[in-house]
């Protein structure tokens, strides 16, 4: 039975990647920072709630012994857990606002990472999928093509491209895990106040095929529900 962990998957696209792991056959633990909303989606999907504020070292730590103590250890890591930050025009943008983005999305992916890679290398085959966007994507941001051409979010896209190297880095670093990054692509969450064209479940294509790769798969790609990403 593969064991996976996912960050933020309390509600959108954490919640449908829990759903659909737990139709796969994994065993789901359900990350969330709030306790009550993650204890309500846990349940509602069959699965388990590990409290989890990817900000914070010693919840982190908490999070990874519980799950040490009770199950041993993981196959899957989703790193899932995202912010938009601030809507500000880029005059605006403060270092605090940046801070913020940043310490959610990228060093939340680094805190998880070294506190849950133990408990990977129990696996004989761990995985993890880090989830990007395309909006961090030099080549989709100047297609005039592409929607996220259109979109101007500094702090989100920067720290997104940052999550893309940060898994090439991962992957070339650690030969003994596979590292992924997935773009859910323009999806129907409660960032964009539900105006993607894309389902949910659409927008967890990528992120479930990663997740469920077998040990001949790949590492170090950054893939949406298409194929291959450009970068």
């Amino acid at each position: 039975m593969t064991t996976t962990f996912i960050t933020g998957a309390n509600k959108s696209l954490g919640h449908e990647t829990a759903r659909r792991l737990i139709e796969a056959g994994h065993t789901v633990l359900v990350g969330a920072r709030d306790p009550q909303r993650g204890q309500r989606a846990a349940d509602a999907l069959g699965a388990r709630f590990v409290q989890i504020d990817v900000t914070d070292d010693a919840s982190v730590a908490a999070a990874a012994a519980d799950i040490a103590a009770r199950e041993g250890g993981i196959d899957v890591l989703i790193n899932n857990a995202g912010v938009f930050g601030t809507h500000s025009p880029a005059d605006r943008i403060t270092a605090a606002d940046a801070g913020e983005v940043f310490d959610v999305n990228v060093v939340g992916i680094v805190r998880v990472t070294h506190a849950f890679l133990p408990l990977l290398r129990k696996s004989a085959s761990p995985v993890i999928v880090n989830v990007s966007s395309g909006m961090g994507s030099f080549a989709a941001t100047h297609d005039a093509e592409r929607v996220e051409s259109r979109n101007l979010a500094p702090l989100y896209t920067a720290s997104k491209a940052a999550v893309t190297m940060l898994t090439t880095q991962y992957a070339k670093s650690l030969p003994d895990v596979k590292v992924n990054a997935a773009d859910p692509g323009y999806t129907a969450t409660d960032f964009n106040g539900h105006s993607g064209p894309q389902t949910v479940t659409e927008g967890t294509d990528a992120i479930v095929e990663l997740a469920t790769m077998g040990p001949d798969g790949p590492t170090g790609t950054f893939r949406d529900r298409h194929g291959e990403m450009p970068w």
